[in-house]
C-alpha cells in the first residue's frame, strides 16, 4: 500500500488545495494498492504559475543543452536503479504483464531519456544560412510551458516521450497523469528533483477531466501535448484552438497486420502474437486486424486460433503469463461489450470471448479471435482496446492494402512475408505513420506518430524534439 498525500509544485511537496484522493486498484487482486491526492483547477493554477516563472526567470532555459543533458543522464541511472520497483508499481497500477513493464513501461524510458541527453550535443540549436551578402543565424529557442498529458497504458514512457524532449529543449512542464497511475508520475517527481532539476521546471497535478481541461485552456501554457482516444483528443484540439495554443496528439489505432500468401506461419506466428496482444491488448499500436489471403484462410487461422489458445492468462506479477487483466471493471465490461456485438454482427468467436477458468478475482478477459470478420463490422473499425482480433480475409494484395487503409486510423501496420521486398512495396502503400516488414522493432531515434484520426505530430527522436522549439531568424550585417 503506498500513500502519497501531497502534490508536486515549484520543486516542493505541497499540499493540494482540495480534499478528494483517487484509490488506486490492483486490477488483478481487486484490493486498494495505493491512494494519492487528486487535483483541482487550483492546483493547475499553482502548477502553471510555478512553470511559467522558471521559464520567464529561472536558470533552466538559459544552460546550454548539454547541461541540461546530464540532469537527464541522472535521472536514467536513478530510473535504472529502480527499475524493478517501478516496473512492479506500473503491473500493479493497469495489469500489464510484469515482462512487457520492465522491456517497455520502465526500459524505454530509460532508453529515452539516454537519447535525448545524447541529442542534446548533436542537435541544430543554432545554424547559420546564407544568400549572396545576406546572412541570417537561425536560433530554435524552447517553445515555454508545456502540459503533458499521458494515458493511463502506458504511463511512463509517454511521459517521458514528452518530458525528456522538452526539458532537453529548455522547456518546463505541468504533467498531469490520470488518476489511474498517479502514483508513478509521483515517483518521476522524485527522481527529477534527485537528479537535480531546478524548482518549477516539472509540476504533476494528478486529476479527472476538469483538471486536464483547467490546464489545456490556461493561457499560461505554450504548448501541448497530449495522448489518449481520438475523441478526447479532438477535445484537446479545440480547447487549444482557442487560444491557438501549439498540440501535438497521439490517439488512437486499428492496425491491420497483413500475412501475405508467402508467409513462414512458424516464424511469423509468435511474434504476430506478441503484436497483436502486446499489453494486453491495452495499446494503440496493437495489430487487431489480422488480414489473411483466401488461398491460405484455413490454415493461418487455424495456427493463429490454436496458438491464442495457448496464451496463458493470471496474475500479471508472474513473468510466464502473457495476457494480465483489463486496468478497470469498467474497462472490461466495455471489451466484453464489444465482444458481444461481434457476434451480434455475424462474426464467429473462434476461441476465447468469455473470463477466464479459475481466475474469479481481477478484471480478466480471454484474449478472443473473430473470424467470418468483415472490414465494415464495428469490431474491425473501432478501437477495442483489449485482447481481440478479427481475422479478416483477402482475395489479393490490392484488395489486402485496399482493407488495411480503409479506416479512419492510420497509427501502425505490419506485413508478414518471406520476401522483404514485397513486405516493403506494401509498406510504401498503407496509410500510416509506422510500419513494419516480419515484425522489425524500429530502431531508436524513429518518429513516432499517425495520420488521419490517429493525430498530429511525431514523439521520440529528432522530430520529437522539434516539437518544443521554435525557429527564430536573426538578420546579421557583415
Amino acid at each position: 500500500m503506498q500513500v502519497r498525500e501531497r502534490l508536486f509544485i515549484d520543486g516542493e511537496w505541497v499540499a493540494p488545495s482540495g480534499t478528494d484522493t483517487f484509490e488506486l486498484v490492483s486490477p488483478s487482486t481487486e484490493e486498494v494498492v495505493g491512494r494519492t491526492p487528486a487535483g483541482t483547477p487550483a492546483d493547475v493554477e499553482r502548477a502553471v504559475a510555478a512553470a511559467r516563472a522558471a521559464f520567464d526567470t529561472g536558470p533552466w532555459p538559459r544552460m546550454s543543452p548539454v547541461e541540461r543533458a546530464e540532469v537527464l543522464s541522472r535521472a536514467a541511472d536513478l530510473m535504472e536503479a529502480r527499475s524493478e520497483e517501478l516496473a512492479a508499481l506500473v503491473t500493479n497500477e493497469v495489469g500489464s504483464p510484469i515482462t512487457f513493464s520492465r522491456l517497455v513501461q520502465i526500459g524505454s524510458p530509460i532508453r529515452n531519456l539516454r537519447y535525448y541527453a545524447e541529442l542534446a550535443a548533436e542537435f541544430p540549436f543554432e545554424e547559420t544560412r546564407t544568400a549572396g551578402t545576406a546572412s541570417s543565424l537561425i536560433v530554435r529557442v524552447p517553445v515555454g510551458v508545456v502540459a503533458a498529458i499521458p494515458p493511463w497504458n502506458m504511463p511512463v514512457s509517454l511521459s517521458i516521450s514528452k518530458l525528456a524532449p522538452a526539458f532537453v529543449a529548455g522547456c518546463t512542464a505541468v504533467l498531469k497523469p490520470p488518476a489511474e497511475t498517479a502514483l508513478d508520475a509521483l515517483a518521476l517527481a522524485d527522481i527529477f528533483e534527485e537528479a537535480g532539476l531546478p524548482a518549477g521546471v516539472l509540476n504533476v497535478v494528478p486529476g479527472l477531466a476538469d483538471v486536464g481541461e483547467a490546464l489545456v485552456s490556461h493561457p499560461g501554457v505554450d504548448r501541448v501535448a497530449f495522448t489518449g482516444s481520438t475523441a478526447v483528443g479532438r477535445r484537446v484540439a479545440a480547447l487549444a484552438a482557442e487560444r491557438l495554443t501549439r498540440v501535438s496528439l497521439e490517439l488512437g489505432g486499428k492496425a491491420a497486420a497483413i500475412l501475405l500468401d508467402d508467409v513462414v506461419l512458424e516464424e511469423a506466428l509468435p511474434r504476430l502474437l506478441n503484436v497483436a496482444f502486446v499489453n494486453s491488448g491495452q495499446a494503440c499500436m496493437a495489430q487487431t486486424r489480422v488480414l489473411v489471403p483466401r488461398s491460405r484462410g484455413d490454415e493461418i487461422t487455424e495456427a493463429i486460433v490454436d496458438g491464442v489458445g495457448k496464451l496463458t492468462v493470471g496474475d500479471p506479477l508472474d513473468a510466464s503469463n502473457a495476457i494480465g487483466p483489463m486496468v478497470s471493471a469498467r474497462h472490461r465490461e466495455r471489451v466484453e461489450g464489444y465482444i458481444a456485438l461481434g457476434q451480434e454482427e455475424g462474426a464467429k468467436v473462434a476461441v476465447g470471448g468469455g473470463r477466464p477458468a479459475g481466475l474469479d478475482r481481477g478484471w480478466y478477459v480471454e484474449p478472443t479471435v473473430f473470424v467470418g470478420v468483415d472490414n465494415r463490422m464495428r469490431i474491425a473499425r473501432e478501437e477495442i482496446f483489449g485482447p481481440v482480433v478479427s481475422v479478416i480475409a483477402y482475395d489479393d494484395v490490392d484488395d489486402a492494402v485496399a482493407i488495411a487503409n480503409d479506416s479512419e486510423y492510420g497509427l501502425g501496420g505490419s506485413v508478414w512475408t518471406a520476401e522483404a521486398a514485397r513486405g516493403l512495396a506494401i509498406a510504401h502503400a498503407v496509410h500510416t505513420g509506422m510500419y513494419s516488414v516480419n515484425g522489425a522493432p524500429q530502431a531508436a531515434g524513429t518518429p513516432f506518430g499517425g495520420v488521419k484520426q490517429s493525430g498530429i505530430g511525431r514523439e521520440m527522436g529528432p522530430e520529437g524534439l522539434r516539437l518544443y522549439v521554435e525557429d527564430r531568424s536573426i538578420a546579421v550585417l557583415a
